[in-house]
């Protein structure tokens, strides 16, 4: 018989995340469909109560967390040993958590500590034949792998963005707390304070509805043979700010500094897709001066409608891969899209 152990750690405010609430929709679904399994929840953070009475009607029979000023924040020590503390106060043999930063830096050496195993980016977890069975992506969503596994516990980080997160009536939680006093010796890591841009320059949203992605196009010379690299940045800019979408980018434009090109100003490789960067799961997805390249496409696979603008008809993404095809210069198309977004804005 499975323990299932839903692992969360609570955000600053002390509520839970949308991907530790789409972890507790996996992990309900399978302590449901397992024969006689118990679904458990384990919470840490600083405060954890309100966290516990969100999901107090989830189906949960217990609630575990290790709470304190010491577990605020991401630290691997501190984390580790916390884990490791609702593991065994759940004896849990399959352990379910968001994959989230704080949690894809601690999992494995939790793991290890337990004598167990561990998948990470898991995009799906299915019962068959009463066996638990998971599948994950690898070499950059090229190759889609299903697998299970005897060892336990069974560490199982799930892939945010990849399941339904769960939505019901919070309630009265009855939080069991377990003591942890952690050595000096896991307490050398501190966080000092939080550097971040402000909202206005941030280009990378995971959460956006949209997706706006920029080609070479933007960088090469124009119907007027010349370089517009100015009015580009601002066209782009202007869009993500009417917009708050997110920023995606080929490898091609990322890489042209190392090439003595020019190049976007606020581009850098975090927001490069495909190829050798992230696969975004954004709704909707918009390619501007898109170059059509494979691997380019590759990041758009969980993209639900995906548009593309660009001169050429015959474009290889464009031919079968955009639902919707613009052919017309991406400079006149978002100039007149952001001179609409403005519009729609002051009305």
């Amino acid at each position: 018989m499975e323990a299932v152990l839903f692992l969360a750690h609570t955000e600053p405010d002390g509520s839970l995340g949308k991907p530790a609430l789409e972890a507790l929709a996996a992990a309900k679904a399978v302590a449901l469909a397992l024969p006689g399994a118990e679904l458990a929840a384990g919470l840490v953070g600083q405060q954890v109560q309100a966290a516990a009475d969100a999901i107090a009607t989830s189906g949960a029979v217990r609630f575990l967390a290790v709470a304190g000023a010491e577990f605020a924040q991401s630290r691997y020590a501190s984390d580790a040993a916390a884990i490791e503390a609702l593991c065994q106060a759940a004896r849990a043999t399959l352990v379910i958590a968001p994959g989230t930063s704080r949690w894809n830096r601690v999992a494995a050496g939790a793991a290890q500590r337990l004598g167990g195993g561990v998948d990470t980016h898991v995009g799906g977890i299915a019962i068959r034949d009463g066996m638990v069975w998971v599948s994950r992506w690898y070499y950059r969503r090229r190759l889609e792998a299903v697998l299970r596994r005897a060892q336990r516990p069974w560490f199982i980080v799930v892939e945010p963005g990849s399941q339904a997160p769960w939505d019901g009536p919070g309630g009265t939680a009855a939080v069991q707390f377990i003591p942890l006093d952690l050595p000096q010796s896991a307490k050398r890591t501190s966080v000092e304070g939080i550097r971040q841009p402000e909202a206005d320059t941030q280009t990378i949203r995971p959460d956006a509805a949209l997706l706006l992605v920029a080609g070479a196009g933007w960088t090469k010379k124009q119907a007027d043979g010349r370089l517009h690299i100015q009015e580009a940045e601002k066209l782009i800019l202007d869009c993500l700010r009417l917009t708050h979408a997110s920023l995606g980018s080929s490898k091609s434009l990322v890489d042209l500094a190392s090439e003595g090109e020019a190049v976007l100003g606020f581009l850098t490789h975090l927001n490069q897709i495909g190829q050798t960067g992230a696969t975004p799961r954004h709704p909707k997805g918009l390619a501007a001066c898109c170059h059509g390249e494979e691997p380019h496409t590759v990041g758009w696979r969980f993209v639900n409608e995906r548009r593309a603008i660009n001169l050429d008809p015959n474009c290889g993404w464009a031919r079968g891969k955009a639902d919707v095809l613009y052919v017309a210069d991406a400079f006149a198309v978002m100039a007149k899209v952001n001179e609409l977004l403005a519009a729609g804005a002051e009305g």
